[in-house]
């Protein structure tokens, strides 16, 4: 008979870390049956309907994936800011960090007579998001491997790890540094000002976050990456050579949910698809900046503007911004012509269509769209890669900087430049840097177009039977299953 085991998976708060942690789960119950998972879900500061229907969704439909909802603690104040993100939720899981372990404990190692306790296999391992790595204490204290589960680019992977010694060479804060960083996983020197803005002062408690957390990371068995051999090749081979060798990598990736977070959210909204339905193939740019992007009204205006000018399609996903340092998402407008130039509605009705939230998968999957103007989160990256379709660098929060300075700077232009150092605030990408930045994208003889379809190619490779991710997912099993 088979050994089975269990593994107890710990994502971070949010859909973004959440559902490629999950599609790490699916492709590895699918791959092995000697599996089961348990997710352990720490409530959200801020829970969405999204977030509710896809774990709902995911309880219902996959065999061996079970859910358990931690009990809520006194959380972090609700006024904390949004650009220390990563350091709340450090803390949030520090608060359970006891509650985990007790859970565990009556899970698994109970003396309980209980039907659970007796029916359960073998607990063979933690798997942890990257923001929960003090939950490595608890793995040890019950002596299970953990695992961190990284949801980023090996590049950043390869910054957090190198980032104790930059700390020891470098002593002013990393924006006040006159050179450009070294950092092995990088051919080229990196600017500061494309670290995530939490590294910019060692004063910010967001620095402090991620110095832990780079230390934290040697101690794993192992770290999955959602990446893949083909993409990110510097990066992953100065972990083999570089001066800081972590525990083994194993890139697995694309993990990208094409069934768009949901049972029922495949289906674009009948209006968006039928207006796609009617648009030339790759005819469309598609403006879409993740669950937390958002414009103030100045920003918006530009855009709007830059779009008209363009001549192109567009299909523009706006969203209203939250209150400000408030945790709230970005919401959708009741009137979204309230907030754009007068007449851009008329004017631009034939050609183009703004709405809300979108099911982004499910839009880069239609044969319309030929371009997409993101704020390069590395889901979005992945994903538009799978779909062939090219992408103009807007990035605007967390570790995005980087992963567009990745994909321009490091990977030979894989996308389109439209601007690298926004921020924000006062700053603005003016109507005449976003009409350059779509004309590039949606311009038929744009090199970016035939790299991204190679790379499209590769990533479907990847996870087919003998390529490097699913030979990385072979070897992860192999070393889970050999360390009894």
């Amino acid at each position: 008979m088979k050994k089975k085991a269990e593994l107890v998976f710990i994502p971070a708060m949010g859909i973004g870390h959440l559902v490629p942690m999950m599609e790490f789960a699916k492709r590895l119950l699918n791959r092995d049956d000697r599996f089961s998972i348990t997710v352990f879900l720490i409530k959200p500061l801020f829970v969405s309907s999204e977030y509710i229907s896809y774990t709902d969704f995911l309880a219902d439909s996959v065999p061996r994936l079970q859910f358990i909802h931690l009990p809520e603690l006194d959380p972090p104040p609700s006024s904390y800011n949004l650009g220390n993100r990563g350091s709340l939720v450090s803390v949030l899981v520090e608060t359970h960090k006891q509650l985990v372990k007790h859970t565990i404990t009556n899970l698994f190692f109970s003396n309980s007579d209980s039907e659970s306790a007796q029916t359960r296999a073998p607990l063979a391992g933690l798997v942890i998001d990257l923001f929960c790595s003090t939950l490595i204490d608890i793995a040890n204290e019950v002596d299970v491997p953990p695992y961190i589960f990284f949801t980023s680019t090996a590049g950043f992977l390869g910054l957090l790890l190198h980032l104790p010694e930059l700390d020891n060479q470098i002593n002013t804060d990393f924006k006040d540094s006159v050179t450009e960083l070294s950092i092995p996983s990088f051919t080229n020197p990196v600017p500061p000002f494309v670290l995530p803005l939490p590294l910019w002062s060692k004063k910010d408690d967001g620095y402090d976050c991620y110095l832990y957390h780079g230390r934290r990371f040697t101690e794993a068995k192992g770290v999955i990456i959602n990446s893949f051999a083909e993409l990110e090749p510097t990066p992953l081979n100065s972990f083999s050579s570089g001066r800081i060798r972590p525990p083994p990598v194993y890139p697995v990736g694309p993990l990208i949910d094409l069934y768009g977070q949901g049972h029922n959210q495949n289906q674009l909204e009948e209006n968006i698809k039928s207006w796609l339905d009617d648009q030339p193939p790759s005819s469309v740019v598609f403006l879409c900046f993740g669950s937390r992007g958002s414009f103030n009204a100045a920003q918006v205006k530009e855009i709007a503007i830059g779009l008209e000018r363009s001549g192109h399609r567009f299909l523009w996903a706006l969203r209203r911004p939250p209150e400000k340092n408030k945790l709230h998402p970005p919401t959708d407008y009741v009137n979204i012509g309230e907030v754009l130039p007068e007449g851009f509605l008329n004017r631009t009705g034939e050609r183009g269509l703004v709405c809300g939230w979108v099911p982004q998968t499910a839009v880069l999957a239609h044969r319309a769209i030929g371009g997409f103007v993101s704020h390069c989160g590395w889901n979005s990256i992945l994903e538009g890669m799978w779909f062939g379709v090219p992408i103009a660098a807007w990035p605007l929060y967390a570790e995005q900087h980087l992963n567009a300075f990745e994909m321009v700077k490091e990977l030979g232009g894989l996308v389109v430049e439209l601007r690298l150092d926004y921020r924000g605030g006062e700053d603005l990408v003016m109507a005449e840097e976003v009409e350059r930045g779509v004309s590039r994208l949606m311009d038929s003889d744009c090199g970016v177009r035939m790299k991204v379809k190679e790379m499209m190619e590769k990533s479907k490779s990847a996870l087919m039977d003998g390529g490097s991710s699913f030979n990385f997912l072979g070897s992860f099993i192999k070393d889970l299953m050999d360390e009894d």
